[in-house]
């Protein structure tokens, strides 16, 4: 669809770097549309959003009796799940294991927020670090098969350890940071395809890996969907939709509360993150991931348009910065400067250029769409 005109949303700033996005007659995208048709209406993170959740509060609490724990939190540092941890411990009373996995890419600022919270709060934490020559192979692979998510291998691995080790302990209940607030319009699956396919991941990886993923965490959809939840009896809760998130009021409260430092961007506490999606994104595909950022934040009245697109208009690093992350970036995966120059100029791909599981992700996202679990598009 290069051929297609120029347009942005006149109500967000989603615009036709999303190459499938549609507009209504009044020039707003579907994201804003579906934003105001079911996510707003069904969305309550106020008074009433707590009298809803705080019967399965209880029931946790209830359950969790006799145990050092009645519940697990996945930490990374990062906003949202600093935040969602205060909730639950401040707000609900609640007794969570926190869970880090740590990726190789953590950033010192984010290690070092982890650790106030975990001080602070008198919270007990278990890390797991993830065998970094698989981590590296697969994200080489990654690199070299020229797809635009190149943060799929972190983003599996996090995810896929979390829960592997809730199920192992018995935990029933995992608290995220997931939340509508900051994360209302979900990028289509052109720039962000889906992290748990792990049929495309291991596509990908046959191809262009050249070690064995023998301890690499991986959990499918499948496992997610359906081990865990109805044979393990698992249960996500997505506590920021609850509660009055306000991402300003929610930095000072972290800030004011345990000397919390806040980031330049969403996903910043990763360095790879902050590379991938400051650099490789929108210097190599054509599109940045910031768009859905500041769009969520629009929706949910937390900027104004005109402060998204000035943000938007210029880069979070400077030159300098991105160079020298770039050149982080190569030497840590062991690739030289030029050898990582000549995989950024190579042909890009897509992710259906590559075997995968898009049919029963598809059919998995319509149904969480229909029973209202997931309210957000998928496309």
């Amino acid at each position: 669809m290069a051929d297609r005109p120029y347009q942005i949303c006149t109500n967000c700033i989603m615009d036709t770097s999303d190459s499938t996005i549609t507009f209504d007659e009044r020039g707003w995208c579907e994201y804003c549309q579906n934003f105001h048709t079911n996510i707003k209406p069904n969305w309550h993170p106020d008074e009433r959003g707590i009298q809803e959740i705080t019967p399965l509060i209880e029931k946790i609490k209830q359950e969790g009796k006799g145990r050092a724990h009645d519940c697990i939190i996945g930490i990374s540092g990062g906003m949202d799940s600093s935040y969602v941890t205060h909730v639950a411990v401040k707000k609900f009373g609640l007794r969570p294991l926190m869970f880090h996995c740590d990726a190789g890419w953590n950033s010192d600022l984010g290690v070092s927020n982890i650790q106030k919270l975990i001080d602070a709060l008198n919270l007990d934490l278990v890390t797991e670090v993830i065998n970094w020559e698989e981590m590296k192979d697969l994200q080489r692979a990654f690199f070299r098969s020229q797809v635009p998510f190149q943060d799929q291998p972190q983003d599996l691995a996090l995810f896929s350890a979390l829960y592997a080790f809730a199920a192992k302990e018995g935990f029933k209940y995992v608290i995220t940071g997931g939340n509508n607030s900051t994360e209302c319009v979900r990028e289509c699956l052109e720039w962000t395809y889906f992290s748990t396919d792990t049929r495309y991941v291991k596509d990908i990886h046959r191809r262009f890996g050249e070690r064995p993923l023998k301890t690499f965490p991986m959990c499918d959809i499948l496992k997610y969907k359906t081990y865990y939840r109805w044979v393990k009896g698992m249960k996500v809760v997505k506590l920021l939709d609850f509660y009055p998130y306000n991402k300003k009021r929610a930095i000072q409260e972290l800030i004011d509360n345990y000397g919390w430092r806040p980031y330049p961007m969403k996903h910043y506490e990763s360095r790879f993150t902050r590379f991938y999606e400051s650099f490789w994104t929108p210097r190599k595909f054509g599109y940045d991931k910031r768009r859905a950022y500041f769009s969520s934040e629009i929706l949910t009245g937390q900027m104004t348009r005109e402060e998204a697109l000035e943000r938007i208009s210029r880069p979070e690093l400077d030159e300098q910065t991105m160079r020298q992350e770039f050149e982080y970036v190569a030497t840590k995966l062991d690739w030289t400067v030029e050898e990582f120059e000549a995989i950024f100029n190579g042909p890009n791909k897509r992710f259906s250029d590559y075997a995968n599981n898009l049919w029963l992700i598809t059919l998995g996202a319509r149904i969480s769409n229909l029973l209202g679990i997931d309210n957000r598009i998928f496309r």
